[in-house]
C-alpha cells in the first residue's frame, strides 16, 4: 500500500467515511463503561471522599488538550513542509476538539479544586499554562477563520499552532519543575500507578473513549471541510451523497 495514498482529499474523504462511524459508536460504548466504573463501582477515596470522582472526565480531558495540540503542531509541520492540501484541513479540524477539552479540563479542575482546596481558581503553574493551551486553541480558531484565502489561513495558524507547542511539555512537567498545588500524575509510563486498580481501569477507559471520540469528530469534520473546499472539483460533484440531495 502506498503511504501517500490516503494524503490527497479524495481517498481519505473516502477512508473517513468509513471509520468515523465505528469509532463514535466505540467511545460511546467505551465512555459508559468507563463512567460506570468510575461513578458507581470505583472505591471511595481515603482522602478525598466522592469528590475525587470527578477525575475520571478531568485527567483524560487534560490529556486529550495536549495530545490534540501536539497534532496540529505535527499537521502544520507537514503542511509547511509539503504544501499538502489535507495537512491545513487537519489542523482546522482538530482546534476545535481540543479547545472543547481545554475548557473541560479548565472546569473540572476548579470543581474539584473548590472542595479540596477551598477556591476555584488558583495561579498555579499548570492551570495557568493550562489557560494559555485553551487561549491558543482560541487564537488558531479566530486567526484562520479571520483570513478570507483558505490556504493563507492554514499558513499563518500552522505558525501558531508549531510555536505554541511549546506551552505541552510546559504543561506536562510543570508540577515537576515549580512549586505547585497540583498532585502529580496518578498514572505513569515508568512507575506502578499509585491509585486502585478499578479506578485504573476506569481512568484508561474514560482516556481511550476521548481518544477515540476525538478521532471520529475530526473524521467526520474534515469530510465537511474537503466538501467546502473541493466543491469544484469533478469528484465531489459526483459523490452519491450529494447526488441524493440534489435530486
Amino acid at each position: 500500500m502506498n503511504p501517500f495514498h490516503y494524503a490527497s482529499p479524495q481517498p481519505f474523504y473516502g477512508l473517513a467515511g468509513r471509520w468515523w462511524p465505528w469509532l463514535a459508536a466505540v467511545a460511546t460504548a467505551l465512555g459508559l463503561a468507563g463512567l460506570w466504573l468510575g461513578l458507581a463501582v470505583a472505591p471511595t477515596d481515603a482522602q478525598q471522599g466522592e469528590g475525587y470522582r470527578i477525575i475520571f472526565v478531568h485527567v483524560p480531558a487534560s490529556w486529550m488538550s495536549m495530545i490534540i495540540y501536539l497534532a496540529m503542531a505535527f499537521w502544520s509541520v507537514l503542511g509547511l513542509a509539503f504544501n499538502t492540501r489535507l495537512s491545513g484541513m487537519m489542523t482546522r479540524a482538530l482546534a476545535p476538539t481540543g479547545a472543547i477539552f481545554a475548557f473541560l479540563s479548565l472546569w473540572t479542575g476548579a470543581l474539584w479544586g473548590k472542595p479540596m482546596w477551598g477556591t476555584w481558581w488558583v495561579w498555579d503553574a499548570r492551570l495557568t499554562s493550562e489557560l494559555i493551551l485553551f487561549f491558543l486553541y482560541l487564537g488558531y480558531i479566530a486567526l484562520t477563520s479571520a483570513i478570507d484565502d483558505p490556504r493563507r489561513g492554514d499558513r499563518a495558524g500552522a505558525l501558531i499552532a508549531i510555536v505554541g507547542a511549546i506551552n505541552v511539555p510546559i504543561i506536562y512537567f510543570s508540577v515537576k519543575w515549580w512549586n505547585t498545588l497540583h498532585q502529580g500524575a496518578s498514572v505513569s509510563l515508568t512507575q506502578a500507578p499509585s491509585m486502585a486498580r478499578l479506578m485504573l481501569w476506569a481512568m484508561l477507559l474514560m482516556a481511550l473513549a476521548f481518544w477515540l471520540y476525538s478521532i471520529a469528530l475530526v473524521l467526520y469534520r474534515v469530510r465537511t471541510l474537503i466538501l467546502q473546499r473541493e466543491q469544484h472539483a469533478q469528484w465531489v460533484r459526483e459523490l452519491p451523497e450529494l447526488a441524493r440531495g440534489a435530486a
